[in-house]
C-alpha cells in the first residue's frame, strides 16, 4: 500500500504537501464563511460566484497551463506558484485584519488564486510521476489523494475553531505559513533521483491534447463523468455551509461537517492505494455509489444523521476521483501527460464555474436539500454514461466459460503495453511466433509512441525450460510455483536450446540476463544473436 514511500523524494514531498494542504483547507473554510456570513447575509449565490471565479481559470487557461507543465521544469514551476499563493494569502489576511475587505475585493482575490492554481495543479499532478517509477505511479497518485484528504480531516475543523476563537483573518496568516513547508520540501529534493521525463514528439498545446483525448473513447467517457460530478456534485462548500445553517449551526459546525466528509475520503484514498492499478469498473461503481449516497443525505432529518451519511459520500467520491486520476495518468502517452492532465484538471475544477452558481441559486430558491438532490442526480447520470459506453462498445460481455457471469475488458496501463511490445520484439528476434506471446489477450491495447526502455519496464528472459523431470512433470514451466514467485529454478535443457526464448517465460518487471539484454537493446543485437547462438552452443 505504501510502496511509493520507499522513494526519498516522495517522502519529502508528502510531508510538505500534508502541512500545506492542512493550511489550504483552513483557508478554504475561512473564505467560504467570510463570503457567506461576513460580506453577505447568508447569500449562497455570492458563494457560488466566488467558487466560479476561483475554479474558472483552469478551464480558460487549459491550453497554456498544460503546455507549460510539459515544456518547463515542474519543480521550478511549483516554486513560483507556491510562493505566489503564499503572498496572496498574506494580502487577504491583511485586508481582513484591517477590516477593509469587501465582496468585490474578495472576488478579485478568488480569481487570482484561481489563475495561480491553474498553473500549479497540472504541474503538481504531473510531478508525482517524476518522483516514482512507472510501476508505482498509480500508488503514488492514490497516496497523494490520501494525504490531501488527511489534511481535509484536520483543516476544516481547525479552521472553524480558529474562526470562532481568533477571527477569519488569522486563518489566512496560518495558511501563508504552511506554504513554507512545501517550498522547503522542494528545496530538499534530490534532483538527480528524479525520473527523467520522456521527450515529447508532439508540438503544439491544447489542440494536441484534445486530439489525443478525442482519439481515446475511454478517456472521453472518463472526462464526461468527471465533468458531470465536478459541476453539480462537488459543491460541498455550498452543501455543507447551507446545511449547517439549516440545522442552526455556526462556523465550527460547518468545519466539523467538512472533516467528517474527510473520514470517508481518506478511507477511499487508502483503499485505492492498495489496488495495483486504476480500473474502469471501480470508477463506475464509485460514481453510482456517490449518486445514491447523495440522495440519501438530502433526506436526513438531523445534523448527526447528515454527518454520518457524509462519511459514505466522501468515500465514494474520492474513490471515483482517485481512480479517474490514476487511470488518466497510467494510460496516457508520457510525452502528452502534462497536457492531458491539464485538460483533466480543467474538466474537474473548471466544471465548478458552470455548476456552482446554479447550485447556489437552487439552494437559495428551493433550499439546500434540493441542491444536494441535483448533485446526486448528476452523479447517477455520470454512471449512466459510463455504463452505456461499456454496453455499446461490447467491453462488458458474457464470460465465455460461464453462462451467468460477466466480463469487463479493461484498458491496460502504458507500462503493461510497453512490456507486451518487448515480448513481441523478443519473439520476432528469435523466430518465435508472435501469436504465442499472449493467447489470452482480450483487452484493447493502446498504441504507444515512446520506445521500450529497460528503465521503464525491465524484463527477464529465462532459458527454455520445457524438459520433463524424473517425476514426469514439466520443469520450470510457465505455470510453475517457482516462476510465479519470481525465483524459477535453472533448467537443464540441451545446450543448443539455452539461448532460445520461450515467450511464455518472459516476465515483466524482472532484470534480464546480459545476453538477452544485448539482443534487445543494442543496434546490431539481432544479427549477433542469430549468427552466434552462444558460447556453449556447438
Amino acid at each position: 500500500m505504501f510502496r511509493s514511500f520507499g522513494t526519498f523524494n516522495y517522502r519529502v514531498w508528502s510531508a510538505g504537501a500534508l502541512v500545506s494542504n492542512v493550511g489550504g483547507w483552513m483557508q478554504s473554510t475561512a473564505q467560504d464563511w467570510v463570503v457567506l456570513t461576513e460580506l453577505t447575509h447568508n447569500d449562497a449565490t455570492a458563494m457560488g460566484a466566488t467558487m466560479a471565479l476561483q475554479f474558472g481559470p483552469p478551464l480558460v487557461l487549459v491550453g497554456l497551463t498544460g503546455w507549460v507543465a510539459d515544456r518547463f521544469d515542474r519543480r521550478r514551476i511549483l516554486f513560483v506558484t507556491q510562493s505566489t499563493l503564499m503572498i496572496l494569502a498574506l494580502c487577504v489576511a491583511t485586508l481582513l485584519l484591517t477590516h477593509v475587505m469587501t465582496l468585490p475585493l474578495m472576488f478579485v482575490f478568488a480569481a487570482c488564486f484561481g489563475v495561480t492554481n491553474a498553473f500549479d495543479a497540472p504541474a503538481r499532478q504531473s510531478f508525482v510521476s517524476d518522483m516514482v517509477s512507472a510501476e508505482n505511479t498509480s500508488n503514488a497518485v492514490a497516496l497523494n489523494s490520501a494525504s490531501f484528504n488527511m489534511a481535509r480531516l484536520i483543516g476544516p475543523a481547525a479552521g472553524g475553531l480558529a474562526i470562532v476563537g481568533f477571527g477569519s483573518g488569522w486563518v489566512f496568516v496560518v495558511n501563508a505559513g504552511t506554504f513554507l513547508a512545501m517550498i522547503v520540501a522542494l528545496v530538499l529534493m534530490r534532483t538527480r533521483e528524479l525520473f527523467p521525463r520522456p521527450k515529447s514528439h508532439h508540438s503544439g498545446g491544447l489542440a494536441v491534447g484534445l486530439r489525443y483525448v478525442w482519439s481515446r473513447p475511454d478517456l472521453s467517457v472518463v472526462f464526461i463523468m468527471v465533468f458531470l460530478i465536478g459541476a453539480f456534485g462537488m459543491n460541498f462548500p455550498i452543501f455543507a455551509s447551507t446545511m449547517a445553517l439549516e440545522f442552526h449551526r455556526q462556523a465550527d459546525g460547518y468545519g466539523l461537517l467538512s472533516s467528517v466528509l474527510a473520514i470517508g475520503s481518506l478511507t477511499g484514498a487508502l483503499l485505492s492505494a492498495r489496488r495495483d492499478r486504476a480500473r474502469v469498473r471501480v470508477l463506475l461503481i464509485a460514481a453510482g455509489g456517490f449518486g445514491v449516497t447523495m440522495l440519501i443525505s438530502s433526506l436526513m432529518p438531523t445534523y448527526l444523521f447528515y454527518a454520518v451519511t457524509l462519511v459514505f459520500v466522501g468515500f465514494s467520491l474520492v474513490t471515483m476521483l482517485t481512480t479517474a486520476n490514476g487511470y488518466v495518468q497510467t494510460t496516457t502517452d508520457p510525452g502528452l501527460r502534462g497536457r492531458v492532465l491539464a485538460l483533466y484538471m480543467a474538466v474537474n475544477m473548471g466544471a465548478t464555474p458552470i455548476g456552482a452558481p446554479i447550485i447556489g441559486w437552487v439552494a437559495n430558491t428551493f433550499g439546500p436539500r434540493v441542491a444536494i438532490t441535483v448533485g446526486g442526480v448528476a452523479a447517477l447520470a455520470a454512471f449512466g454514461v459510463g455504463a452505456g459506453w461499456l454496453l455499446r462498445t461490447g467491453r462488458l460481455h458474457r464470460r465465455e466459460n460461464a453462462r451467468f457471469l460477466l466480463q469487463l475488458d479493461e484498458t491496460r496501463p502504458i507500462s503493461v503495453v510497453e512490456a507486451m511490445e518487448a515480448l513481441e520484439a523478443a519473439a520476432a528476434l528469435f523466430d518465435e511466433p508472435a501469436a504465442a506471446l499472449d493467447r489470452s489477450r482480450s483487452a484493447p491495447v493502446l498504441p504507444v509512441e515512446e520506445p521500450f526502455t529497460r528503465e521503464i519496464t525491465p524484463i527477464r528472459i529465462e532459458p527454455h525450460g520445457s524438459e520433463t523431470g524424473a517425476d514426469g512433470g514439466e520443469r520450470g514451466g510457465a505455470d510453475s510455483p517457482a516462476l510465479e514467485s519470481g525465483h524459477a529454478e535453472p533448467s537443464e535443457s540441451r545446450p543448443s536450446e539455452r539461448h532460445r526464448v520461450d515467450p511464455r517465460r518472459v516476465v515483466p518487471g524482472r532484470v534480464e540476463q546480459r545476453r538477452a539484454e544485448t539482443c534487445l537493446t543494442e543496434p546490431r543485437g539481432a544479427e549477433a544473436c542469430r549468427s552466434d547462438p552462444g558460447p556453449d552452443a556447438e
